[in-house]
């Protein structure tokens, strides 16, 4: 197992600008995590600091249980805009595979293993890219979990679906963590994050300001941002209390 994933005074910038703000914190194996916050708090920036896809300009991103493995082997993400490959339903998950050097004759038994279990075993000859867009979602889940990955990170999976096709990611999204796979997951939809998370991350402005479980994050956020934001009020134009010395990141006790 490559975790726990330590995040170490990490800061991400570009054109001078801080976009991550001296995040620290860790992610251990078992619980679901749902990270919230509104549109530019750098929720999909902090999955792509996680899954390797850029690197901080200061701070660490450390998988601790790697010890010499290559974590990138051990990982996968899916994107809210997932890119289908020019070829069946079928071939595209087999790429997948095919790029982590499985051989033919085991990517054939995982394959169909892999549509069989989101519901894609019939479309498997079709061309991926005239498939609908809760479809292409299902694929995009079945390339991940085809590749038996100890963490998954999910950027908002479901924020085009309408609501049975997000229905049916969700009973997706729960049976890969119900075979052993670790979901870290953004999301604009609360009530998604009250039924999928175990635990929450509150982002705002690149700062973490809260990590809790989420029936107490629910029930008695702290930060007075996180506050806000469950009432649904606007946090562009709020400051709060966003500076860490006034107001450091909850992370209470689990």
């Amino acid at each position: 197992m490559i975790l726990p994933l330590t995040i170490q005074d990490v800061s991400f910038e570009i054109g001078g600008i801080r976009l991550i703000k001296d995040l620290n914190c860790t992610l251990e194996a078992g619980p679901r995590t749902m990270i919230l916050g509104a549109n530019g708090a750098g929720k999909s920036l902090f999955l792509r600091l996680c899954h390797g896809l850029i690197r901080p300009t200061t701070g660490r991103v450390l998988w601790q249980g790697a010890k010499g493995r290559d974590p990138a082997d051990a990982q996968a993400m899916v994107f809210q805009r997932p890119v289908m490959l020019r070829r069946s339903v079928a071939a595209n998950v087999d790429y997948a595979l095919k790029l982590r050097g499985m051989a033919a004759a085991e990517r054939r038994a995982a394959v169909e293993d892999a549509l069989g279990h989101t519901g894609l075993r019939r479309l498997a000859d079709n061309p991926a890219r005239v498939l609908s867009v809760g479809e292409q979602q299902k694929l995009a889940l079945a390339r991940a979990w085809a590749l038996q990955p100890e963490v998954l990170f999910l950027d908002e999976p479901t924020a085009s679906l309408d609501p049975a096709a997000t229905h049916a990611v969700e009973q997706i999204i729960n049976a890969i963590d119900a075979a052993g796979t670790r979901i870290v997951m953004t999301t604009h939809d609360l009530g998604q994050a009250r039924r999928l998370g175990d635990e929450v991350m509150f982002l705002n402005r690149g700062r973490l300001l809260e990590k809790a479980l989420a029936e107490r994050f629910f029930s008695e956020p702290e930060n007075d941002l996180a506050q806000a934001f469950l009432k649904g009020e606007l946090l562009w134009w709020q400051r709060g209390r966003d500076n860490l010395k006034r107001n450091p990141p909850k992370q209470r006790r689990q």
